[in-house]
């Protein structure tokens, strides 16, 4: 009984996690849309491609990009990803498929050197910084943005807004079924992730802790 109320407890603290991310994710978006922000590029981090084909979390992922670009609230999108778990480059294939979606290709760039969520953030930035781009947004699912959060405020000395995604709207987009040539983002160095790092370095990643920041610990302005 006691091991079946533990369960419970946890999916009631998952379930609200989950609402309040979503909630903070409206109200981000609304100020965005209220005070018709538009920026330079947005960043979207990875998710590797599962059996030739984008999952849920990808496919959100992509959808929402699309829709602040063809919404004009972003002028250019920053994939990002290295091929972490499959020999597929995360960045380029969310790439091919947001250009099936009609994103022209001179308005995507990729960041291919990713393997963690901070270093999505980490390395999009810089890229940004050598293409001259002054404003910048993270638009991920609600979940990560919340994780991200923190690390996009004290990392960087230019300011980050964050756009999770919301679902109603991508969810009206009705896209129907698309196929990818996956071939054009296939790494034939790819190693994975679980062999080349411990368990324990890739929880340093996950942290940003594996990142050299200089002396400062923060990136400079854009």
């Amino acid at each position: 009984m006691k091991k079946y109320c533990h369960l419970l407890i946890s999916l009631v603290l998952m379930c609200s996690s989950c609402s309040l991310a979503i909630h903070r994710g409206d109200k981000l978006f609304a100020d965005v849309s209220t005070n018709n922000k538009k920026f330079d590029a947005i960043i979207v981090p990875g998710v590797p491609l599962k059996n030739g084909s984008w999952d849920s979390v990808m496919k959100a992922r992509v959808l929402w990009s699309v829709y602040l670009y063809q919404h004009q609230y972003t002028k250019n999108i920053i994939y990002s990803g290295s091929s972490v778990y499959t020999p597929f480059y995360e960045a380029k294939v969310m790439g091919l498929y947001a250009m099936k979606l009609g994103v022209p290709a001179e308005h995507i760039y990729y960041d291919t050197l990713a393997k963690h969520s901070t270093e999505n953030v980490y390395y999009s930035y810089k890229l940004a910084k050598h293409l001259h781009f002054k404003s910048l947004a993270l638009a991920t699912d609600p979940f990560q943005s919340v994780m991200l959060n923190s690390f996009t405020k004290r990392r960087f000395a230019s300011f980050i807004q964050h756009i999770p995604v919301k679902f109603d709207l991508i969810r009206s987009m009705n896209v129907a079924s698309i196929d990818i040539d996956s071939k054009l983002a296939f790494n034939p160095t790819f190693q994975s992730i679980l062999n080349d790092e411990t368990l324990f370095n890739r929880l340093k990643g996950t942290l940003g802790r594996q990142i050299d920041y200089g002396p400062t610990k923060q990136l400079p302005p854009l």
